[in-house]
């Protein structure tokens, strides 16, 4: 017999739902507590899905709510349904797919492909075939719902639809998704479209069976008058070009002439998924043949789409000018996370740098507008075709930039700066005559009365930093320098994030070149800290840090210690163990222990002891949530990378001087921890701390080496690079100081840095740090070394040989140059 609701419960849960819409905060709290207490009872499920299906007589809101808490059920008690519940949910939701109602129809779309996302689509035979039975119904309702359902469950399952799990239902599905290309029905044939998209990345079987069949329906579809059709047709055509452009090449000329006109659709986000088509054939090796003779159409229409529109200017708040005193909201606080620290040895005379494996990520113009946008895509397509036509751009771009650069009309002057910033890494070389007008035209612009205009002016002349630095200090770097600095004081907070970025990428541009203006520069950021909001406060530690990066012992001055250190230790002891804000500044006090060097000796007890105990506590978390998971959470582990690197530093900074601060704590036996922490990072960070150990206060290190020799072998794997290079580099300061105590050691490490050094597509900065240190194991130990080689090259004589000879030759330069 079917189940039917008691009229008492039912109106108990229809006053839940109405109560669930009052904005209340205790009514929200008490409506929670009501649907733990209700979930304890298996037909609450049952009663929800029939306010959804079949109580025609509440409100659609109301009805749609039940189906949502429903859905947050199925997720995360579905396992716990009675199977009676499951298969009344499962048998209401397919014969009310064609509710009237979009919203309920949509609604029971999502409840099904989330029971589907638990593994029922193998326990649930018949909702495939009856999905797609449904679809030829006369009703539009019935077939629309249907293919709600189905898209959701193509992007939600594609990988399994495509398996033999299910005895490959993509062969029956495919074909019948491309005959509703056809219909008359724009919704449907934007359904139908969108299910076939789902599997082209993965390249389904069924789909390349039928891939002539499907690109000549798209073509069909090209002049579609529905905007969410012409969207998914690009999204096709762009997913293609990636993986069957075979099939494109010999329609690219029509394809191209099409994707121009669609780039400029009146609908943005039909422009944008065409804009898409640019990025993407610019990584395609046929890029430039394809698309030489289309330049002068398509690089017009990609500047046009870079202008702000007027959405974004409301968004950005682009009328207002000063904002410096309103409170951030937390929410507009990105989330940060530490890198980890990578070390190199000193070789060639250069110092320990950065691993080329980290990539760091690609200064934004307005990341504020967080989603991706038409403008955005415009510039990365611009940016990336400057990279592939080089200086055979300008010529279609020179007309157009005097134009923009010099508009009365702020928008699209703006715009215009964006285009220099966007073009400064692929046409440098053919900007470069023109830069000496351009760039004193990019400082005044700092000075724009329009805050937009001032921050993007600071991103571009960011992007010809390297320029700049090489001419003449007075020609441009010191106007540059003075009006940035002016810009770090702005008003608009907007504008300060912009120009503490540009000046952070000045910094490392211009290096030392900075040293005679550091009293002036120092003045400038620390006065920032009195008036920065807590965004802008988070990038200026940046800014610090990059700066004693960049200018190194140069600011171990009494002048200079006294300007920057004050407010600094204020930040770090005002700020709790527990807070996020650490992340940053532990890495900018890194930094400035690092540059201070026995400068920072006053301030490094509480720094150090609290480093000390950040690693402790999050030792002590990460054992207990181990022990314990049900009682206690993971510890965020960037807490204890963070103090680690900091750790590094002072190590790095103070040398010997960190010697009576590593004796009265228990750092060695911390370390021994964090080397064998399953989190990669937190490895790296430990490799690169008794890397720095080691040099500076051995003698604590010493009785150690037994036990963490053997942690250093089983971490020499390339899978991990940075982790592997940190070890490495360890491996080869122990090595300087050992001796010849190194002896027992060299076979447990020895044949993994070989495998290292001949492996295929090691990148350069271990390869190095690897030959580096076989030399040195060779330099103190030869006949051990010597015996191993003896040994690997019995199966790899070339290989090793090689190896050999390498290695020698860069501890031969690294010894000399010492």
């Amino acid at each position: 017999m079917e189940w039917q609701p008691d009229e008492q419960g039912l109106q108990q849960v229809l006053q839940l739902l109405k109560d669930s819409q009052s904005p209340d905060t205790a009514t929200q709290r008490a409506v929670q507590e009501k649907l733990e207490q209700l979930n304890q009872f298996p037909d609450f499920n049952n009663y929800l899905i029939f306010v959804l299906t079949s109580l025609k007589s509440e409100d659609e809101p109301t009805r749609s709510l039940s189906g949502l808490i429903l859905k947050n059920n199925v997720k995360a008690h579905y396992q716990n349904f009675p199977p009676n519940v499951a298969d009344f949910i499962k048998r209401e939701c397919l014969n009310n797919i064609g509710d009237p109602s979009p919203l309920i129809r949509a609604t029971i779309g999502i409840l099904i492909t989330t029971i589907a996302s638990k593994g029922e689509l193998q326990t649930w035979p018949e909702l495939l075939p009856q999905l797609c039975n449904l679809l030829n119904s006369e009703d539009y309702n019935t077939c629309e719902g249907s293919f709600g359902a189905l898209q959701k469950i193509c992007e939600d399952s594609s990988e399994l639809l495509d398996s033999d799990a299910l005895n490959r239902p993509l062969n029956i599905m495919i074909p019948k998704f491309l005959q509703f290309f056809k219909h008359c029905s724009p919704k449907i044939r934007s359904h139908a479209i969108a299910c076939v998209n789902q599997f082209i990345i993965g390249r389904a079987q069924a789909l390349m069976d039928n891939i002539d069949t499907f690109i000549e329906s798209l073509f069909a579809l090209a002049g579609d008058e529905d905007s969410e059709v012409r969207k998914n047709v690009c999204r096709a055509l762009v997913m293609l070009l990636e993986v069957r452009i075979d099939r494109l090449i010999p329609h690219m000329h029509s394809i191209i002439q099409y994707m121009l006109q669609r780039t400029q659709d009146p609908d943005e986000n039909v422009a944008l998924e065409a804009c898409e088509f640019w990025l993407t054939l610019a990584e395609q090796p046929i890029c430039k043949e394809a698309l030489s003779g289309h330049l002068v159409q398509l690089i017009p229409i990609l500047v046009n789409g870079m202008k702000y529109s007027e959405i974004d200017i409301i968004l950005l708040k682009g009328d207002v000018e000063e904002d410096e005193t309103i409170p951030d909201s937390e929410q507009d606080i990105k989330p940060r996370f530490h890198k980890s620290r990578t070390v190199t040895l000193q070789h060639e005379g250069g110092e320990g740098e950065e691993g080329e494996d980290i990539d760091e990520d690609e200064d934004d113009d307005d990341d504020t507008l967080s989603d991706w946008n038409l403008r955005k895509c415009s510039a990365a397509a611009l940016d990336v075709l400057a990279n592939v036509f080089r200086e055979e751009l300008l010529p279609h771009l020179l007309p157009l930039l005097k134009g923009l650069l010099f508009h009365p009309d702020w928008v699209i002057k703006e715009s215009g700066i964006l285009v220099l910033g966007a073009i400064a890494e692929g046409c440098m070389q053919g900007m470069v005559p023109y830069l000496p007008e351009l760039i004193p035209h990019l400082i005044q612009c700092l000075c724009d009365k329009k805050a937009l205009v001032r921050s993007i002016a600071c991103w571009t002349l960011s992007r010809y930093a390297h320029w700049v630095v090489s001419q003449p200090p007075d020609a441009h770097l010191k106007p540059l320098m003075t009006e940035l600095l002016k810009r770090i004081l702005d008003g608009n907070k907007r504008v300060q994030e912009a120009a503490c970025s540009a000046f952070a990428t000045l910094e490392e541009e211009a290096c030392t070149e900075l040293v005679p203006y550091l009293s002036f520069i120092l003045d400038t950021l620390v006065f920032a800290f009195g008036k920065y909001q807590h965004k802008n406060l988070l990038i200026l530690y940046d800014a610090i840090g990059t700066l004693a990066d960049s200018v190194g012992h140069h600011l171990n001055q009494p002048e200079y210690i006294q300007k920057l250190m004050p407010p600094l230790i204020a930040k770090w002891n005002e700020l709790k163990d527990e807070d996020k804000d650490l992340f940053p500044l532990l890495e900018c006090l890194s930094s400035v222990a690092t540059a201070l060097q026995s400068g920072f000796l006053p301030y490094c007890e509480p720094v150090y002891q609290r480093c000390v105990t950040l690693v402790q506590k999050t030792l002590a978390q990460a054992m207990m949530y181990s022990q314990q998971p049900d009682q206690y959470e993971a510890p965020d582990k960037d807490f204890m990378i963070v103090a680690l690197d900091l750790l590094s530093g002072l190590a790095e900074g103070l040398g010997g001087h960190v010697d009576t601060l590593v004796a009265r704590s228990n750092i060695m036996t911390l370390l021994f921890q964090c080397m064998q922490d399953t989190m990669p990072e937190v490895r790296q960070s430990s490799f690169a701390l008794l890397g720095d150990l080691t040099k500076a206060c051995f003698p604590h290190v010493k009785p150690c080496i037994a036990e963490f020799m053997p942690i250093l072998g089983t971490n020499l794997n390339p899978e991990f690079i940075s982790v592997c290079n940190n070890a490495t580099w360890a491996i080869g300061e122990i090595c300087m100081q050992m001796g010849v105590e190194m002896q027992p050691y060299i076979a447990m490490v020895l044949s993994q840095l070989v495998e290292i050094i001949n492996r295929p597509n090691t990148p350069k900065t271990l390869l190095e740090n690897t030959a580096i240190t076989i030399g040195r194991l060779g330099y103190v130990c030869p006949q051990e070394v010597v015996y191993v080689f003896t040994e690997h090259s019995r199966c790899c004589a070339g290989e090793a040989l090689y190896a050999v000879i390498y290695s020698l030759y860069i501890q031969l330069v690294n010894l000399l140059l010492l």
